[in-house]
């Protein structure tokens, strides 16, 4: 019970007591124990004041093992109530049993009394107040990414560009569906210059992998391209110290303003319809309300700094963009924005097998590595679906068709053959294609004679196996196999009228001959 809970039970109990119940009906009223009853009336007010004043002093469980936590956390101060708790039990066997809770208070009593902080105090950095750069000096650039809400249940990544004319806080944001390249990097940069009339003497950036390949020490190695394109530009690069984003705060601020005011709660449709309102939003919001820190509207501010930046003639060109990559699961389908989507059969290969994707106007498109179209599906904006193109599956009674058809033109001058297949079908229906397959590869390389022969034999004797029928047929392909039986089967038909082949009874031969000659 805490100690404003006493205070309410105090005064309740006095009253009560005021009203002339007894010690067990207060009990009852309140749901308190009778004992706690008794011990409240027996104090006035002054002694219960002082009491709930007093701290209790109770003995700790784990105050035998002081010294041990002390000479383990001087050790390591790092280490957590939960190792120290694993490290007690590791030494003592006889531990009290003691909840987790009960190790943390105890392991922070003896940081408090002891002076072991868990990490060193960093002293805080010290910072000044730097006058404004003068007009057209400067830019920041960063780069941001967010999940904005989709119009399905799930939520679609989209990763933005972002630079700042350091004096009049002017800002432009570019938006696209996949993380930023050299390439597209340096378009986002063209248009900037041409949204803002003019290039800046000096950019500052982080050392981002897309600008930089090694910092060398501070001599910065950069990217070919993104060399090529400051070439081709006049002005200067400047890079920050790594891991230390505030020293350039301005293009920082942007970063969080976009997130939080343009992207969140905004629902994506499409990445062009995503752009058009980016830049609607700064004409509105972004580069029109009065700028926190400096107290003036970014958009008048840059009437005058844009005389004062760089010129630009160029024209912005959209490069190439590769599309992003996705694995192709086992089952031919590729997992995106939480849906199944079906590839041809076959895509597959093994783990490595990728494809290229790209969304556009409430459609997929699925492409092979070389940029050939391999599938088309409409967007699903549900969850948990499975998109399948029935196109894309095996088309099996097309082609168990087709094969039957296949092996029943080659055993065609056998007047079993069709009944033959009818009952390995009846047979193992769920394996027939299977069948009819391993029968076609084996008739296509075996002579007719060999055909006749093993396709009778097999259908007296009720072989309905199709391995079975290829090991007979190869035995009697062979020409020694051939010449023992050729006396005693004999099939002829050419010569019979149609009533005499209908009244004809196939000649039956004793299974034993044939299970000699096999054997």
């Amino acid at each position: 019970m805490n100690k404003n809970k006493k205070v309410f039970m105090w005064y309740k109990i006095k009253e009560l007591s005021a009203q002339g119940l007894n010690q067990s009906q207060i009990k009852l009223e309140l749901g308190i124990d009778r004992g706690t009853v008794r011990k409240y009336l027996l104090m006035n007010e002054a002694q219960f004041l002082e009491w709930i004043s007093t701290p209790r002093r109770m003995p700790k469980k784990l105050n035998g093992y002081y010294n041990f936590v002390k000479e383990l956390l001087g050790n390591a101060p790092y280490l957590s109530a939960a190792q120290v708790e694993d490290r007690l039990k590791e030494r003592y066997t006889n531990l009290p049993d003691v909840s987790s809770k009960t190790v943390y208070n105890f392991v922070q009593t003896v940081r408090k009394e002891q002076n072991i902080p868990k990490y060193k105090e960093k002293l805080p950095r010290q910072y000044e107040k730097l006058a404004e750069t003068e007009y057209g000096e400067e830019a920041q650039v960063d780069f941001g990414s967010y999940r904005m809400l989709s119009r399905g249940s799930g939520r679609v990544k989209i990763y933005f560009f972002t630079i700042v004319l350091s004096r009049s806080r002017h800002k432009f944001i570019y938006c696209q569906r996949m993380p930023f390249t050299t390439e597209s990097a340096n378009y986002a940069h063209e248009l900037a210059f041409e949204y803002f009339e003019g290039i800046p003497r000096r950019i500052l950036y982080d050392q981002d992998r897309v600008f930089i390949t090694d910092e060398n020490l501070g001599d910065v190695l950069l990217t070919e391209k993104f060399m090529q394109f400051t070439n081709a530009h006049p002005f200067d690069v400047v890079f920050c110290k790594k891991a230390d984003p505030e020293s350039k705060g301005k293009v920082e601020n942007v970063v969080k303003y976009v997130k939080h005011n343009y992207l969140k709660g905004r629902v994506f449709q499409d990445i062009d319809t995503l752009q058009k309102e980016a830049l609607l939003w700064l004409e509105r919001t972004g580069n029109a309300k009065v700028h926190g820190t400096t107290k003036r509207i970014p958009k008048e501010e840059w009437e005058k700094e844009k005389q004062h930046l760089l010129p630009y003639n160029g024209k912005p060109e959209k490069p190439f963009l590769k599309l992003p990559t996705h694995p192709v699961r086992k089952d031919n389908t590729v997992l995106y924005r939480s849906n199944y989507y079906s590839v041809p059969l076959g895509t597959y290969q093994d783990r490595d097998t990728k494809i290229l994707l790209e969304e556009k106007d409430g459609k997929l498109f699925f492409y092979t590595g070389d940029n050939q179209l391999l599938a088309t599906h409409d967007l699903c904006l549900d969850i948990g679906r499975i998109i399948k193109n029935n196109d894309h599956a095996r088309e099996k009674s097309k082609t168990l068709q087709k094969t039957y058809e296949l092996v029943l033109e080659s055993l065609r001058h056998i007047p079993q053959a069709e009944q033959y297949l009818a009952e390995i079908e009846n047979n193992r229906p769920r394996n027939f294609h299977d069948s009819l397959r391993v029968m076609q590869k084996n008739i296509e390389r075996s002579s007719a004679e060999a055909i006749n022969f093993a396709l009778v034999y097999c259908y007296e004797n009720k072989i309905l196996n199709a391995n079975r029928f290829a090991e007979v047929l190869n035995y009697f392909e062979k020409e020694q196999g051939l010449e023992n039986v050729k006396h005693s089967i004999c099939i002829e038909t050419g010569g019979l009228n149609k009533q005499q082949n209908d009244d004809m009874q196939p000649q039956k031969s004793d299974i034993n001959e044939y299970e000699s000659i096999m054997n």
